[in-house]
């Protein structure tokens, strides 16, 4: 059974930072490529980042290029999200998604080609 485990989340100040992980199980980690979206209240869930099977290639939506960094941990099985200068419209559920990619440098960028998902982390941050 595939299991996408999201931690980290919590409620911090405008400028703070925070790092989410996301521990896997029951998948074989290193074929998939992984990212983090985000959903806020009464909005769509959006993509925040990617990072590709060989973790080489990474990518990030333009409103938190420069601020968040995804890593991954291929022996460990876990990809990271580390969020700073944060600011209260980063305030959301923030999920970790796998999909299984033959890409080696590859990722997606759209939700709907993510085969497993996380339950969610909620970030909070207060002005």
């Amino acid at each position: 059974q595939v299991q996408l485990v999201e931690s980290g989340g919590g409620l911090v100040q405008a400028g703070g930072s925070l790092r989410l992980s996301c521990a896997t199980s029951g998948l074989t980690f290193s074929v998939y490529a992984l990212a983090w979206f985000r959903q806020a209240p009464g909005m769509e869930r959006e993509f925040v980042a990617a990072i590709s099977r060989s973790g080489g290639n990474t990518g990030y939506a333009d409103s938190v290029k420069g601020r968040f960094a995804i890593s991954r941990d291929n022996a460990k099985k876990t990809v990271s999200l580390q969020l700073n200068s944060l600011k209260p419209e980063d305030t959301a559920v923030y999920y970790c998604a796998a999909d299984l990619n033959y890409g080696r440098h590859a990722y997606t960028v759209a939700s709907s080609d993510y085969d497993y998902w996380g339950q969610g982390t909620q970030v909070t941050v207060s002005s």
